[in-house]
């Protein structure tokens, strides 16, 4: 019995937690992004992170939009992290850990009261130095900041001014709103920062009811609390930004008794933030801005091609939610930033897919193979097993006949001696049905192979081996290959994908990532052969409940019908090989 994996950092925080009554006994996680941009694999693994952790411990996880940035939002951002973060199964609105969906921008309001509060605390002024006059009154690691001239201004006066901002006198980033803390503190992020600045711009939700927006660092906190969040996990860049998120907290709750009965009323939550290391992957680019650059500049086809790490990618590319969760389970949480091998990604979705996915035979590059001494006008079937790994998954049967599909590249006309496939002479399994042996071929003008003729040994269907001849002995084969029968064959087009990139760090040699772009990284061949059971849902296939049908190719890989399929034009992508060729290609130094 293999010894169970030690608890992560976060589990213990939680189990301590737990164990002392911290929080009731309540443990309640969020998901908040920015509805700018589609979900990548780091995202996911947050996603994974908080709502697994909610899972385990019996709490509540929140899906919030931290829409506080009208200038970069679209709905339609919105409805694709919607998605993306239920099919990863981090179901907010579910019985077991739904918290619900939230708005930053439900609180809009609750926050410019808050705002208020600090101004008349004397911990908030308005100022009016531009946003270049404040990054250089800031200072510097080695140097302290210089106070704004504006930082001692009247309570009254600070709070007319608010006032006015908010109602769209003055012109965009003209004046901020900002906390007063310590412009010599070594921690730049408490030196005085913005609260507030003054942004007219239409919002997907408040529409044009609002002339200034609250800063992520105010916002974040009130977000936390105000939902009632326990443990409020970020990644690694923000643990400089949580005295802060204290600070923000705290002066709002000075002057606040738990009983309501202080000046300001009651203490507002505060909960505990806690940083983790961000998944980071080799052979992509998964900032923001470099993503935006592959799709505008046309590198790939859209937020979901199948060669980008964004969870759309993935799915459309054949990937499972739970490969992703495996995945993230195995890397596990910690609190050193390290770039994971791709690898580790492709052997998640292998090994699921090995698991669940029904075997089908398709032949990518084919040849006709004539078998002489079948019967003209003949057809059989043969059953065949749907998942070695299953066996309750059953089998299907497979028509034969005369004429079949073979993999151009399971022929050689002059092959070497280990070479265990099709050659003048040489016999194989076709798999499920018979042995066949290649007596001639014949050639185009070009001088290629186009057609093979064969024989078969009616003794040997199903594959097994032939009877003893009289001084008996057994002939065998070695090779054992996939096939379609040419009258039952439906004709698709597939797309054999693979990395986006060349190298591990895109960009490190040159300072310019689309360098190392991999000119490779997507094959479309047309008119391949399938068998019949690809042209539709059959019933012994799974019930893939984001409805994305998901096969492994017999000796090809891993393979799902791509979103442009149709009935009458079949489309499949690849999702992964069988094995890791570019393992091989290290290994050749190559």
């Amino acid at each position: 019995m293999s010894e169970p994996r030690p608890r992560h950092f976060i589990q213990q925080i939680i189990d301590a937690d737990m164990q002392s009554g911290k929080w009731g006994g309540r443990v309640h996680t969020r998901f908040p992004p920015e509805p700018n941009g589609y979900l990548h694999i780091g995202h996911a693994a947050s996603i994974c992170l908080n709502s697994g952790l909610a899972r385990e411990f019996g709490g509540k996880f929140n899906l919030r939009f931290d829409d506080t940035n009208p200038a970069k939002e679209e709905a339609e951002y919105v409805e694709s992290i919607k998605r993306d973060v239920a099919w990863l199964g981090a179901d907010w609105d579910g019985e077991e850990i739904g918290g619900g969906l939230h708005f930053a921008s439900d609180y809009f309001e609750q926050m410019y009261e808050w705002a208020i509060e600090l101004i008349k605390k004397g911990k908030a002024y308005v100022c009016e130095l531009s946003g270049e006059e404040t990054r250089q009154y800031r200072g510097t690691l080695t140097e302290p900041g210089r106070p704004s001239p504006w930082r001692d201004r009247p309570v009254e006066e600070s709070l007319d001014l608010f006032a006015r901002m908010k109602a769209g006198e003055f012109p965009d980033g003209s004046r901020t709103l900002r906390a007063k803390i310590d412009m010599a503190s070594s921690n730049m992020n408490m030196r005085d920062p913005v609260m507030y600045r003054v942004l007219r711009a239409h919002h997907h939700r408040t529409g044009d009811t609002w002339s200034i927006y609250p800063m992520y660092d105010w916002a974040h906190g009130l977000e936390d609390s105000i939902e009632g969040i326990t443990h409020s996990i970020c990644t690694l860049e923000f643990e400089d930004h949580r005295p802060l998120y204290h600070w923000f907290i705290d002066a709002i709750n000075e002057g606040r008794t738990e009983d309501g009965s202080g000046e300001w009323g009651g203490l507002i939550h505060h909960p505990q933030q806690i940083e983790f290391a961000k998944f980071l992957l080799n052979y992509v680019v998964l900032s923001k801005r470099n993503m935006i650059r592959l799709v505008k500049e046309g590198h790939v086809d859209g937020w979901d091609d199948p060669r980008m790490v964004t969870v759309s990618g993935l799915r459309r590319r054949g990937c499972t939610p739970e490969a992703l969760r495996s995945l993230c389970d195995e890397v596990g949480v910690t609190k050193f930033n390290a770039v994971r091998d791709m690898v580790l990604l492709e052997n998640a979705m292998r090994d699921h897919l090995n698991k669940v996915a029904p075997r089908r035979m398709a032949v990518l590059r084919p040849i006709r193979v004539v078998i002489e001494n079948y019967p003209e006008g003949q057809t059989e079937e043969f059953e065949v097993q749907n998942n070695p790994e299953d066996p309750s998954a059953g089998v299907r049967k497979v028509p034969f006949s005369r004429e079949l599909f073979i993999e151009r590249e399971d022929f050689m006309e002059d092959p070497p001696r280990k070479f265990f496939r099709l050659g003048p002479g040489r016999e194989v399994r076709l798999r499920g049905a018979y042995w066949v042996k290649c007596e001639s071929f014949v050639k185009n003008d070009a001088g290629e192979v186009v057609e093979l003729r064969c024989t078969y040994d009616p003794d040997t269907r199903g594959g097994s081996n032939p009877p003893p001849d009289a001084e008996g002995n057994v002939r065998k084969v070695k090779g054992t290959l996939h096939w379609v029968s040419a009258q039952h064959a439906l004709d698709a087009e597939v797309r054999l994908f693979d990395r986006l990139f060349t190298v591990e760090a895109p960009g490190k040699a040159t300072g310019e990532f689309t360098d190392d772009l991999n000119p490779e990284s997507r094959e479309v061949l047309t008119g391949c052969k399938l068998e019949p059971a690809l042209g539709g849902r059959t019933a012994d296939e799974p019930e893939w409940a984001d409805g994305v049908r998901r096969y492994q190719f017999e000796r090809l890989g891993y393979f799902c019908v791509d979103s442009d399929s149709t009935p009458e034009a079949l489309v499949f992508n690849r999702t992964v090989t069988l094995k890791d060729s570019w393992a091989k290609q290290a290994g050749k130094g190559g």
